[in-house]
């Protein structure tokens, strides 16, 4: 059963379970990892990730999402002045989406890539049982050209710096893939972004949303947060093995 079906109450539930399992600071989280599609089988994981979120520090909400097709618009943004859930109505941040069009050619506020099976309402549902007080951005990968996808990284690293920003990038990893997951882990772990790069370009990586993940790491890297991934904390994980949070802030040398 898709997420959308499910009522507040049990999103809720699912939230404050998760917080019982989980002594993590909220305070460094700004960036999600979160599955395309949330439903029975990786609701426990989507409710762990998103309960280590504090939204009363959070004004908007950005969700990146990889689109299916290549389209003449490569970075489109829906012209919806909100967005309706189940759960309620949500505005969106109007003056944000203007921003990131000032900031680079390839932004476009253009419909062609929204519909209501993408996976920002999926994302809302949680965000909503957290918080009735946000903004939110949906932002389509229309190109998985490598170029693109670091200007997209670029921006999103560079406009919401220093923003109270809460960026989901939707991507996921079947559990079956868990080869593929090690050979990820390896190349984050050695800090080799080129080998990292290839290896996601390649199409080898069986990741649904390989762009957004690859923007995720970007921005990640850049503002130096560590990513926690759940399944390298829970062998027994059956969802995405790519749904993570940043959980702290690194110093570098």
């Amino acid at each position: 059963m898709n997420i959308t079906s499910y009522k507040p109450a049990d999103i809720q539930r699912g939230i404050v379970e998760a917080k019982k399992k989980s002594a993590d600071s909220k305070e460094h989280v700004r960036l999600l990892f979160a599955p395309e599609r949330i439903d029975d089988d990786n609701f426990e994981d989507a409710c762990a990730i998103y309960s280590r979120v504090e939204m009363s520090t959070i004004d908007t909400v950005v969700v990146v999402e990889s689109h299916d097709e290549k389209l003449d618009k490569k970075l489109p943004m829906a012209s919806n002045m909100r967005f309706e859930t189940p759960v309620g109505s949500v505005p969106v941040d109007d003056y944000m989406r203007n921003e990131f069009c000032d900031e680079d050619d390839d932004f476009f506020i253009h419909d062609e890539a929204f519909d209501k099976d993408i996976s920002l309402f999926q994302q809302l549902m949680f965000l909503q049982t957290l918080s009735d007080d946000f903004k939110a951005l949906s932002v389509q990968i229309a190109d998985p050209s490598p170029a693109i996808v670091k200007e997209l990284a670029y921006v999103l690293e560079e406009v919401l710096a220093s923003r109270n920003a809460l960026i989901v990038f939707c991507c996921e990893l079947d559990n079956n893939y868990k080869q593929e997951f090690q050979k990820v882990m390896e190349l984050l772990n050695d800090d080799n972004q080129s080998g990292l790069m290839n290896y996601l370009n390649s199409g080898e990586s069986k990741i649904k949303g390989v762009t957004s993940f690859i923007a995720g790491i970007i921005v990640a890297d850049k503002w130096q947060v560590d990513l926690s991934f759940l399944s390298n904390n829970d062998e027994s994980n059956t969802g995405s093995l790519l749904t993570a949070y940043s959980n702290r802030q690194t110093v570098r040398y």
